[in-house]
């Protein structure tokens, strides 16, 4: 008979093991970042401290400490820790788990069951956890790096709770970097040019900052250098440092260099200036934003479907997260780089707003006033050939004024809004 396994203290791991596996936290103390996700009172700080762990998915990009958190929560429990990959894993060996599970039950062991890269199983592999995830035989926790809204079953989902970590932010991951040297995980010292570079050109993965320290202090060691200098770090992370100061002028410098390079209708321009700030680990949010400015400050009318190519690339940033997200911003960029330009209505809405701060605003003409569309004395355009009313919609104090004067890369807009005056019979 299968005699239950033990649950000791979890021995360290050895000396050859990845520095990222020698450095991972075992309490949630030791943990960097998800404070979203690990503030007390939260259900999973709640099931951890109380040993009590529910089955869950854990959805975020790599490197962010999934794979931490389902060890901490078996730890927690007391409970066996299995652990498997979906891209590697079939039925037989998920039946050996269940097998296995089967027989701590009854010696009153839990088995918390790890299942990484959970969206690699298909519908059927999926369907077969249901039954031991209902009946409690194993506490499940699912790792994917994929929305698990359009990568996991509904049945499945709704048996489980989901929790989305974030990227670690480049402090956070300086944290972990920091606690490397000052553990002695890594044989030198680093300079702080070389841990910063890291922290920031990580992506915010944990893992692969932690892998180019150890490749860099290996790399210095061997070469007899007294500390990694930033080129030690720069060659484990085959990239180049870029001077870039997310908080200072080389942010708001790069990003008006992209929208003035944008603005000028150069997308090889408005793509340089794009891939410096991804490179430099800029905000993915924050240039989308002045995506959405642009397409209507400077293109606005002149190409409509400017704006919503924006909002859309603006989205899925958010949806999909880095690296990913770099395809639809540079779908963007090239889109607003190469649409005809117009700043005509925003010169209007200035134009306007100039005009009510200097005269204050003027009240609508006394038929507008009221909701009704029947309302004494206003004239319904619906009911008119053609749906054109010859009312006059505006204050009395501005009328005759223009604001909005479509221009020569606005010829579709000019000619209706010269139709529509002629027709009203306005000046």
């Amino acid at each position: 008979m299968f005699a239950p396994e033990p649950t000791p203290e979890e021995p360290p791991p050895s000396r050859d093991a990845p520095l990222a596996a020698r450095l991972r936290p075992r309490t949630i103390a030791d943990v960097v970042g998800q404070d979203h996700l690990l503030a007390p009172g939260s259900a999973l700080r709640t099931a951890i401290e109380t040993g009590r762990p529910h089955s869950m998915l854990l959805y975020g990009p790599p490197g962010t400490g999934k794979t931490t958190l389902a060890r901490i929560v078996a730890r927690a429990a007391s409970a066996a820790f299995e652990e498997l990959s979906a891209v590697e894993a079939g039925r037989a060996e998920v039946r050996a788990v269940m097998a296995r599970a089967t027989e701590r039950r009854r010696g009153g062991q839990p088995t918390v069951f790890f299942l990484d890269e959970i969206h690699r199983f298909n519908k059927g592999q999926q369907d077969a956890l249901l039954p031991a995830v209902e009946d409690g035989l194993v506490t499940l926790i699912g790792a994917t790096t994929e929305n698990p809204s359009f990568e996991v079953n509904a049945a499945l989902l709704s048996r489980t709770r989901l929790y989305e970590l974030q990227a670690l932010t480049a402090d956070g991951v300086r944290v972990l970097l920091d606690r490397a040297v000052e553990r002695g995980e890594v044989p030198l010292p680093a300079d702080d040019g070389a841990l910063a570079f890291l922290a920031d050109r990580c992506g915010g993965d944990a893992r692969t900052a932690l892998g180019a320290l150890e490749l860099a202090a290996v790399t210095a060691a061997s070469s007899g250098a007294p500390s990694v200098s930033l080129a030690h770090a720069e060659d484990a992370l085959q990239r180049r440092a870029i001077r870039f100061d997310k908080a200072g002028d080389q942010h708001y410098d790069t990003i008006s260099a992209w929208i003035k390079a944008t603005r000028a209708s150069d997308p090889d321009a408005s793509l340089y200036y794009l891939a410096v700030m991804l490179e430099a680990g800029e905000d993915p949010r924050f240039i989308a934003r002045r995506m959405v400015i642009l397409a209507s400050e400077d293109i606005g009318l002149a190409d409509p479907t400017a704006l919503p190519v924006a909002v859309a690339a603006m989205q899925a940033a958010h949806l999909v997260g880095m690296p990913e997200a770099h395809y639809p911003l540079a779908q963007a960029a090239v889109h607003l780089a190469l649409s005809p330009k117009s700043h005509a209505v925003g010169a209007a809405l200035h134009a306007a707003r100039a005009h009510v701060r200097e005269h204050g605003a003027a009240p609508p003409p006394a038929y507008l006033r009221s909701a009704s569309r029947r309302e004494p004395g206003y004239d319904y355009p619906h009911d008119r050939p053609g749906h054109l009313t010859p009312q006059d919609v505006r204050p009395e104090a501005i009328r005759g004024l223009r604001f909005y004067e479509p221009d020569d890369m606005e010829p579709r807009h000019r000619q209706r809004v010269e139709d529509l005056r002629r027709a009203r019979g306005l000046p």
